[in-house]
């Protein structure tokens, strides 16, 4: 194995502990009122949660095309199709509380928020559809799913 092949797939696997580290942190944070400083530290735990799911995102596209297996066993794979259309609803998602925490971060700290119980379940949303995607690559990764032409 080419050393550029083990720092990709190790940051690959760095970058999605930060990514579930990030947002179980923020449901852990989450309640019904906070404090916008409470909301400014959920939402730079946010910026975190973005940046490592831009770098899951690169590696995962490098891994695709440049090392590794062969591009056709994932491109052939509907169960690979399925864990980048997840990745990508998670992703879509998350763009509501990320704007809920940005725009409830302004104003004086000690200020109280109502944090709207759908933030809550779409960070758990988030959650959930996170922990389908490893099982989903464990299956991929011995093949299931794979389309022969």
């Amino acid at each position: 194995m080419h050393p550029a092949e083990i720092a990709i797939r190790y940051l690959h696997f760095v970058s999605i502990f930060v990514v579930i580290a990030a947002i179980t942190s923020e449901h852990l944070m989450l309640s019904r009122k906070m404090s916008r400083l409470q909301l400014r530290r959920i939402s730079r735990l946010d910026l975190v949660y973005g940046i490592a799911a831009i770098v899951v995102l690169i590696t995962g596209i490098l891994q695709w095309v440049a090392v590794g297996k062969d591009a056709s066993f994932y491109t052939k794979n509907w169960i690979f199709h399925l864990k980048i259309t997840t990745f990508i609803v998670v992703g879509l998602i998350s763009i509501y509380p990320t704007v809920f925490f940005s725009k409830g971060s302004k104003g004086g700290t000690e200020e109280m928020v109502d944090v709207p119980r759908k933030i809550m379940m779409t960070v758990r949303l988030e959650l959930l559809l996170l922990f389908t995607i490893p099982l989903l690559a464990v299956i991929m990764a011995k093949g299931i799913g794979l389309r022969f032409d």
